[in-house]
């Protein structure tokens, strides 16, 4: 099972793979607002769609990402990203969840996926080379081990590709790995059952001890009398 990111280290670690031109700009804008929130930035991408979509990918710490998330991450970013206008025209902010086929950023995303498939382009050639695609063995130091498909005969089919080379890492939608996310997601869904059980248990015995607990009833007042009878009596 692929495990959670559940460290601060982890959690402040930076991107290797990052963004250019007006992306990184949006990125640094964002990125403080996600990590102030909880989150952890993946990946701006700028494309033409309807005219001009940003499309910012984010995640918690432990990989999920809910539609609220997505929501919520909207409504905090767009007056932050209005008021710093870092694109000269009109857009459609878009917040989504890395998904399956997600891009690798971080040392721990290629030590996370190790075992699935993926495909990386390389902003500097190795070996006279910028793409690969096969499967990614784990981390070795600063590089990525994959295991590529198309190795020459009598050559190693293994390949160290240093990772902050990269221009672009994403893992391939595959039977394993969606069988994986749904094995997460399962994961995910049994321990917000336990939270909500746990917190109602919470909420019942605060309930039942306010409940034990004694009234205090404040005496009434009652006049002082000296004994004394009045004139007439």
């Amino acid at each position: 099972m692929v495990p959670a990111i559940d460290t601060l280290e982890e959690y402040g670690e930076p991107r290797l793979i990052a963004e250019q031109g007006v992306a990184a700009r949006v990125a640094a804008i964002s990125e403080p607002v996600l990590v102030g929130m909880g989150y952890r930035l993946v990946r701006v991408k700028i494309s033409g769609v309807d005219g001009c979509t940003v499309q910012i990918m984010a995640e918690r710490p432990d990989g999920t990402m809910t539609v609220e998330d997505c929501e919520r991450l909207s409504r905090a970013l767009s007056p932050v990203l209005d008021v710093a206008d870092p694109i000269d025209r009109a857009y459609r902010l878009e917040l989504s969840s890395p998904g399956l086929d997600r891009p690798l950023v971080r040392r721990s995303d290629f030590q996370r996926f190790a075992g699935h498939r993926l495909k990386v382009e390389m902003a500097i050639a190795i070996d006279g080379r910028r793409r690969f695609r096969g499967v990614l063995l784990g981390v070795d130091g600063a590089a990525a081990r994959v295991r590529h498909d198309d190795a020459v005969p009598g050559q190693p089919n293994e390949v160290l590709l240093p990772i902050e080379e990269m221009a672009e890492a994403k893992l391939v939608l595959t039977d394993a790995l969606i069988a994986e996310s749904l094995r997460r997601g399962k994961a995910a869904e049994r321990a917000a059952r336990r939270q909500h059980g746990q917190n109602a248990e919470h909420r019942a015995a605060g309930r039942r001890e306010t409940e034990a607990r004694p009234n205090h009833v404040q005496p009434t007042p009652v006049d002082e009398w000296d004994g004394t009878k009045n004139e007439g009596e």
